[in-house]
């Protein structure tokens, strides 16, 4: 299977439309399935991986750094064949200084990932969160000299909100540090606010999109039931990030929202994960979705959503049942 490409941004880097996310890789997923789940995802086309220092999800500092060495492991060998992306700022160790964005913290972050991986580089080295702590000219100075040294190809943030991306870009500018080219922000039917402000920065700066949680945590998959208590297993129960889905998404209007969404996949002969990821797919700022799992059979409903286009009239059915989701009172 040959899945389509597509530019990051205003770069030249071509990457699938679809990337890999491994933050299960480690707690919810043992060593084994993970490389299963590579395996199956290099197979049908995806050449873009992303992942965090943090990770694995759910876990703590004893985890910590446990997803990036099974990637690397698993990428021995084949490391040229794929676009490599990680991320740093949250905490990996007991020390005041082992987070955040700070020039200490961020050169030290960025050799341990490698070492991690098992690389001399990464093609993309993105902020986890907003470090509001640390002045952004610090940050950005020290982003300036990881991609100078040659240990990132490029730069992006996740989690960011608009006017911080913007000032960040615009110091950029004025003192001609390298620029950030990429975003990862959550979004998915259930978590539309980044169509307000955020979607339209990235447009008009060029930046890629590459979102987080098109499914929403699972919630989009159509299997969880509100009646009973979360799945054991899934994003829902799973360590420290259980109550944080929870607070995201295990909600009445959210579960209502599901339910009118399954009928109308149905009607449309589609899972509601396939419709979920099309949906994503078709907003035309959107460069490729981050796809998850914790076992490689659940990647094929996802993978499907490639070859879905949708017609203008389902599109509009999906934005209107979820119009709520775009405004900033549907945030938690």
């Amino acid at each position: 299977m040959t899945l389509p490409t597509t530019k990051l941004g205003q770069t030249g880097l071509t990457v699938s439309r679809l990337v890999l996310g491994t933050m299960t890789f480690g707690l919810q997923t043992d060593e084994d399935t993970s490389r299963q789940i590579l395996d199956t995802a290099a197979e049908a086309g995806i050449n873009f991986l992303d992942t965090a220092d943090v990770y694995p999800l759910g876990g703590g500092l004893k985890t910590v750094g446990q997803t990036e060495e099974i990637v690397g492991r698993w990428l021995k060998g084949k490391r040229d064949q794929f676009i490599l992306a990680t991320k740093a700022v949250g905490r990996v160790g007991t020390a005041p200084w082992d987070q955040g964005a700070s020039r200490k913290h961020l050169l030290d972050a960025i050799e341990a990932s490698l070492r991690r991986l098992n690389t001399d580089y990464v093609d993309l080295y993105q902020l986890h969160s907003d470090d509001a702590s640390t002045p952004l000219d610090e940050t950005l100075e020290a982003l300036d000299i990881i991609v100078r040294s040659g240990k990132a190809r490029y730069i992006g943030v996740s989690n960011f909100l608009a006017y911080r991306l913007s000032r960040a870009l615009g110091r950029a500018e004025v003192r001609n540090l390298t620029r950030f080219v990429s975003i990862q922000p959550r979004y998915n039917l259930l978590f539309r606010e980044i169509e307000r402000e955020l979607l339209p920065l990235a447009q008009e700066e060029g930046l890629g999109v590459i979102p987080y949680n098109p499914l929403a945590g699972g919630l989009l998959t159509g299997k969880h039931n509100r009646a009973g208590e979360p799945t054991p297993g899934t994003r829902f129960t799973l360590g420290a990030a259980a109550e944080r889905y929870q607070d995201r998404y295990w909600h009445d209007r959210e579960f209502n929202t599901v339910e009118e969404l399954r009928t109308i996949a149905d009607a449309a002969g589609l899972s509601l994960t396939t419709l979920s990821l099309a949906w994503v797919l078709a907003n035309p700022v959107i460069t490729a979705p981050i796809i998850g799992a914790s076992r490689p059979e659940q990647l094929t409903e996802s993978l499907k959503a490639i070859s879905v286009k949708l017609d203008e009239g389902l599109k509009q059915k999906l934005d209107d049942i979820t119009a709520e989701y775009r405004r900033g009172d549907a945030v938690r």
